[in-house]
């Protein structure tokens, strides 16, 4: 499975009134592991950014001067994301500045070029309900170093949610392992049983649906990666 952690800085709040992406970074995972390859650019906005943005970013109109525009570095980034399930912080807000982008440059939206999207505040919302879910505070609660974060930039921003996003979804993992270790003992714990007369209580059928429901939740809420449905699908 090939992931792109996504992450965009922007001249203001809304692509509808014509503000820009002005950084956009990408972090690549496969099988949850980092390969090392990124994606980074700074770019030209032609427009000035939002008083309260550069606050944000501190990126100065002078500095993005000399910098590319979107259209120019379009096809290296949609190489780089294209396949590719993209996991976003708050996805609405960077899919809507990248379609916005991809429309000026005369290019169909993100969508039809991806796999899919993983909005991972949506993800901590449901998992953490009535909490703070800013990445600091998801750093913070997943134990993930972000103390040379004093301004957001694309790139960082990526690689702490890259880590954060493997950090909430990490429990998938350890059901994985349980399943392998409950298939390498199953010959004995067979071999155990035999010659016993258990009693086999079998679910009803209104557990069988609740059962369906959890599951169903379970992989709404950790972007499709559950295990156990997966398991469902290839042994009905």
């Amino acid at each position: 499975m090939r992931q792109i952690v996504l992450d965009t800085e922007t001249t203001g709040l809304e692509p509808e009134l014509g503000h820009r992406i002005i950084e956009i970074a990408g972090v690549e995972l496969v099988n949850r592991r980092f390969t090392g390859k990124t994606f980074h650019r700074y770019l030209n906005p032609e427009r000035e950014s939002e008083a309260g943005a550069l606050e944000v970013h501190g990126i100065t109109n002078e500095f993005l001067s000399d910098k590319p525009r979107f259209r120019d570095v379009a096809a290296e980034f949609l190489d780089f994301v294209r396949g590719a399930e993209l996991v976003i912080h708050n996805s609405a807000f960077d899919v809507a500045f990248l379609n916005r982008e991809l429309d000026l440059a005369d290019l169909k939206p993100i969508a039809e070029c991806c796999a899919g999207f993983v909005d991972t505040l949506r993800m901590a919302k449901d998992l953490h309900p009535g909490k703070r879910n800013s990445l600091d505070a998801l750093c913070e609660r997943y134990q993930v170093n972000n103390s040379v974060r004093t301004l957001h930039g694309a790139l960082l921003d990526a690689q702490l949610l890259a880590e954060v996003y493997l950090a909430m979804t990490r429990g998938q993992e350890s059901l994985v392992m349980e399943v392998e270790s409950t298939a390498d003992h199953a010959a004995v714990s067979e071999a155990a049983c035999d010659g016993l007369d258990l009693i086999v209580v079998r679910a009803t059928d209104e557990e069988l649906a609740a059962h369906g429901d959890q599951l169903e939740e379970i992989d709404q809420v950790s972007g499709g990666a559950c295990i156990w449905k997966r398991l469902e699908a290839k042994n009905p």
